[in-house]
C-alpha cells in the first residue's frame, strides 16, 4: 500500500491515498490468503445479517463447506472490527479511562443540515488484504462530508476524517458514534468537545441507533465494493472516491424525495 522504495515521500503517498498517518509506521502482519477469503465471506454475511454472532456465522460458513472454529471466527471478527449488532443484557467491561456518553437522538426531530453528524468504521475487502473505511455523514441529508481509509484500526484516521469535515462544513450541534475504542479515545473526545459539540453514543451493540450509517455501508458494499476486487489501496481509494462523488452528487434518495444528498445539504 505504502511503497517505501518510491521516490515520492511517504507523507505525500499517505496524503494521496487518504491513508492515516499510522500507515507510515505500521508493519503489516501477514494474514493468510485463506483467512482473507474467510474475512471477505464474513463481511458479506455480516452486512446481510448484522445480528449474527460468531457461532451463527461459523455455522453459515460450515454449511457452505468452510471449516472454521468459533474461536478462530471470533479472532477474525475482532481483526475486522465487527461484532454481532443487538442489544445485550450485560455489556462487556469498558476501559475506565474512556468515558461513555448517552444516546441523544431518541425522539429528536432532525431535519436540518449540521444538526447531527455521525461516523463509523467498516471493513473493506480487497483481492489481497483489506482496509478500513471511516466516513462522516450528515444525518438529515445523508451527505458524506469526509472519509478516510486506513490499514489499521487506530484513532488517527478517524480524527483526520472529522477534522476535514469540520474545516469544510463548519460543525454540528451533536456528533453521534458507537462505543468503539476509536470514538471513546481521549483524543477523539477532546476534538469533539473542544469544538463545543455534544457527544451522543449508540447503545452497546445497537445498530439501529446509528441506522443511517449502517445503510450507507450497505450501499457502499453492494453498489461498489462487492462489484470489484481491488488490487491495491490506490485502486480502492480511486474507486471509492468515484462512488462517493456519485453518492453525493448523482444518486437519488427515496428518503430525500428523490433528491441527492448534496442538493438537499446545500439547498438548506
Amino acid at each position: 500500500m505504502i511503497d517505501r522504495a518510491h521516490d515520492l515521500p511517504l507523507t505525500q503517498q499517505a496524503r494521496l491515498l487518504d491513508l492515516s498517518r499510522s500507515s507510515l509506521y505500521y508493519r503489516e502482519r501477514p494474514v493468510s490468503e485463506h483467512d482473507v477469503m474467510l474475512m471477505n465471506l464474513i463481511d458479506r454475511l455480516h452486512t446481510e445479517w448484522p445480528f449474527a454472532g460468531a457461532r451463527m456465522l461459523r455455522d453459515m460458513l460450515r454449511a457452505d463447506g468452510h471449516d472454521v472454529g468459533r474461536r478462530h471466527m471470533t479472532t477474525l471478527m475482532r481483526l475486522m472490527g465487527i461484532e454481532a449488532l443487538y442489544r445485550k443484557k450485560k455489556t462487556s467491561s469498558r476501559n475506565p479511562e474512556h468515558s461513555i456518553y448517552p444516546y441523544l437522538l431518541r425522539g429528536l426531530t432532525i431535519e436540518e443540515p449540521n444538526h447531527v453528524w455521525a461516523t463509523d468504521i467498516t471493513y473493506i475487502p480487497m483481492s489481497r488484504g483489506f482496509l478500513y473505511l471511516c466516513a462522516v455523514l450528515d444525518w438529515a441529508t445523508r451527505n458524506i462530508l469526509s472519509w478516510r481509509l486506513s490499514n489499521t484500526l487506530t484513532t488517527d484516521f478517524c480524527l483526520d476524517a472529522v477534522e476535514e469535515a469540520l474545516s469544510l462544513y463548519g460543525k454540528p450541534k451533536i456528533f453521534n458514534t458507537d462505543q468503539g475504542s476509536q470514538f471513546t479515545d481521549s483524543d477523539f473526545v477532546k476534538l469533539i468537545k473542544g469544538n463545543g459539540i455534544l457527544i451522543s453514543m449508540d447503545g452497546k451493540g445497537s445498530w439501529r441507533d446509528n441506522v443511517f450509517v449502517e445503510r450507507l455501508w450497505r450501499s457502499i458494499k453492494y453498489e461498489e465494493v462487492y462489484l470489484h476486487a481491488y488490487e491495491s489501496a490506490l485502486e480502492a481509494h480511486a474507486s471509492l472516491a468515484r462512488y462517493i462523488k456519485f453518492y453525493n452528487d448523482r444518486r437519488p434518495h427515496q428518503a430525500l424525495d428523490g433528491l441527492t444528498p448534496n442538493a438537499v445539504y446545500f439547498r438548506s
